[in-house]
């Protein structure tokens, strides 16, 4: 389904994406908005893939972390089929295990733990000083500024109606082929409302932890996951819950990627909240190679 089919927004869509269908005890169909990518979006599989997992979860427990491994990529014609898995359910903590199948094939894996909420030490990294999102240009702004010369990827890019709208504190990366320093700062922002529950929030909040953090893995080389040159891919994806949080407001999403090396770029990523509360931890690896001359 999209918006442009059937008269809904593009975050009406992804909650009706992530609102998976039961078929049988602990397995769920998942299908793809009709948007136009060649593969899922990596971030969808994940939300799709918690959001089963939440399902199988009884009582107030919430997610506090999530790993990941991408093993295919993900057909977007025909419906995901998520099997989780009971591995765990203790008197603190509840684990889960939900493998992603399409034609006959596991295209990926997730395992989530859960935890009864209680008090303990508190203790964050500080928000690094940005300019606020009101200060820099929206998205409309940049497609009438800068778009009309941009390579057609990026194009592409930004004028597809999006559930997450993104800032970045600096489009040099867009436009340029510098090397710049392996870090970015960029804020997003759901476009449209997430329901007071739990589990959407969390939901929606891995689905926007996979947009842009790749990308960061390239600034470093000049380039970007749009050059046509390049093989890009996520490999794998790690997500940590700190604090629950509403998605009614800009997050910062602060990243820096540490290393890079055999043909793997690895990403790290701090979200938010325009306060300063730091609400999740992410870390990805992906592919980054160029592609074998033809």
């Amino acid at each position: 389904m999209t918006g442009e089919t059937t008269g809904l927004s593009a975050m009406e869509t992804l909650l009706s994406t992530l609102d998976l269908e039961p078929i049988e005890v602990d397995i769920f169909r998942g299908r793809s908005p009709k948007v136009g990518w060649q593969r899922v979006f990596g971030g969808q599989v994940i939300g799709q893939a918690l959001m089963a997992a939440q399902r199988t979860i009884e009582g107030e427990r919430f997610v506090h972390s999530l790993h990941a491994y991408f093993m295919r990529p993900g057909d977007p014609t025909v419906p995901i089929i998520y099997q989780a898995e009971r591995i765990r359910d203790g008197s603190s903590f509840n684990t889960r295990r939900v493998v992603a199948i399409q034609h006959g094939k596991a295209i990926f894996a997730l395992s989530a733990s859960f935890q009864v909420e209680e008090p303990g030490f508190e203790h964050q990294i500080a928000m690094p000083e940005v300019e606020m999102p009101e200060a820099l240009l929206g998205e409309q702004q940049i497609k009438e500024q800068y778009l009309a010369h941009a390579p057609e990827a990026i194009r592409k890019y930004w004028q597809r109606e999006r559930p997450i709208e993104i800032r970045p504190v600096s489009l040099t990366h867009y436009f340029s082929d510098r090397k710049l320093d392996p870090k970015q700062d960029v804020w997003v922002r759901a476009t449209g409302p997430v329901p007071d529950d739990r589990l959407y929030q969390a939901a929606v909040l891995a689905y926007l932890s996979d947009m842009t953090l790749l990308d960061t893995s390239l600034y470093a080389h000049g380039t970007s996951i749009f050059d046509q040159s390049l093989q890009v891919a996520s490999l794998d994806h790690s997500m940590w819950f700190h604090r629950p949080c509403k998605l009614d407001d800009w997050l910062l999403y602060t990243q820096d990627s540490p290393s890079a090396s055999g043909a793997r770029g690895l990403t790290r990523g701090s979200l938010f909240t325009r306060s300063g509360s730091l609400i999740a931890s992410v870390a990805q690896e992906g592919l980054i190679r160029k592609k074998a001359n033809e």
